[in-house]
């Protein structure tokens, strides 16, 4: 798969498409702009070149229609800071207008077209939508690993039509460090996985039993394992229809070696609410009527020393409510074990990231990807849609 290095961008039409799909506050304030920062050597190393830069994202869930609380606008001013020069703002990604904005810029200037998602054909990976997007471009680059498990137009489709189409130096790093850590890792690998539910997970647990030494489980999803072993876990979630399920994995984890590590503690609460009371028990001793929350102390520990000699870790889904201060302790003792181990560490997902972030701590793991549901695409032993297109698109154009 060819990358922007392997593209002379002098003087051409760029079309990136990143993932600049950020949280907003009341006023639309930007309140975490590290996926614009994610993008920025991209667009910096195209820019170096003198390219005609043109930047597409969506934002948020508008729905096919053009909803102005899900404008890029506060993204073009954020943008236009970090780069250091001004980025002109589309009134739209297709049309008259912006093919006109489009062939009045000079090499070196920046357009961000509308949100992608004005229009359905994004989501639907309509092809006369890819056609017109790639219409604008002499080059197409994604960027945007976050939606590369996504069939859209702007990721999929446009490839049918881009003279060119490219890997971004995001999507590479993205798809390098997955390798590294699934594909030839050092070893012992650990996966920590956690999270609300087992039928999410499944598939990932199911191919990473071809590849892992160790598997540590946590979240809600721990109870159906723990059910499955006959635990009484009270009122706390999970899913009666995947306890067979869990067991098949525990069997086959055990004829292959695998250490699956399960609690041996929790911390329960008797109701989901920051105030709720709080007891630590160990597993099948949850009070009638609570629930387990988190995972205790004793498990907490017992992780930590499942983790001491590993060598790549590999980590998707928080050990606990931890949005709740009472519920946090488990996956914030899983941040230090994590950053305190001598492995290579990949993190993967939204929580897991905030967990990061939240410990102030994400700078200590060596990779924190920028995709949740393409990450655990990957986790699962599946090609990712988009990156497929980029595959097939390059042996067209060559």
């Amino acid at each position: 798969m060819r990358t922007v290095k392997d593209i002379d961008f002098a003087g051409r039409r760029v079309f990136v498409r990143v993932d600049f799909n950020v949280p907003l506050d009341e006023d639309r304030n930007i309140t975490d702009d590290s996926r614009i920062r994610g993008a920025l050597p991209t667009l910096e190393y195209a820019l170096s070149q003198n390219a005609k830069l043109i930047v597409a994202s969506h934002l948020g869930r508008p729905r096919g229609r053009a909803v102005p609380e899900f404008s890029l606008a506060p993204v073009a001013k954020r943008l236009s800071e970090l780069l250091g020069r001004d980025v002109r703002m589309a009134p739209d990604c297709i049309g008259p207008e912006v093919t006109a904005l489009v062939d009045s810029m000079a090499d070196g200037e920046v357009l961000l077209l509308e949100n992608l998602r004005y229009h359905a054909g994004e989501q639907e990976n309509d092809a006369a939508f890819g056609r017109a997007l790639a219409e604008l471009c002499d080059v197409y680059v994604n960027d945007a690993f976050a939606v590369c498990h996504r069939v859209n137009a702007s990721v999929a489709a446009i490839t049918e039509y881009a003279p060119v189409a490219v890997a971004g130096l995001l999507l590479q790093r993205e798809l390098d460090y997955f390798s590294r850590a699934m594909a030839d890792p050092q070893r012992p690998l650990v996966a920590v996985i956690g999270g609300a539910k087992v039928s999410s997970k499944l598939k990932a647990l199911e191919n990473m039993l071809d590849h892992v030494d160790k598997i540590i489980i946590g979240g809600a999803m721990a109870n159906t394992f723990l059910r499955h072993l006959g635990h009484d876990v009270g009122q706390s979630k999970y899913e009666a229809d995947q306890t067979g399920a869990a067991g098949e994995l525990m069997a086959r984890a055990g004829e292959k070696g695998i250490r699956l590590c399960l609690p041996v503690d929790v911390v329960a609460g008797d109701r989901f609410a920051p105030d709720a009371a709080v007891r630590v028990v160990p597993v099948g001793e949850i009070p009638p009527g609570w629930m387990a929350l988190d995972i205790g102390p004793a498990t907490a520990q017992f992780y930590d020393e499942v983790l001491c000699d590993a060598k790549t870790v590999v980590w998707n889904g928080p050990m606990g409510a931890f949005e709740m201060d009472a519920f946090s302790q488990g996956t914030l003792s899983m941040v230090s074990s994590v950053v305190s181990s001598q492995a290579m560490t990949i993190v993967g997902g939204g929580d897991t990231a905030a967990a990061l972030h939240k410990a102030g701590k994400a700078d200590r793991v060596t990779y924190v990807s920028t995709g949740g549901g393409a990450f655990l695409t990957l986790l699962e032993g599946r090609i990712l849609p988009a990156v497929q297109a980029l595959d097939e698109a390059d042996v067209r154009n060559r």
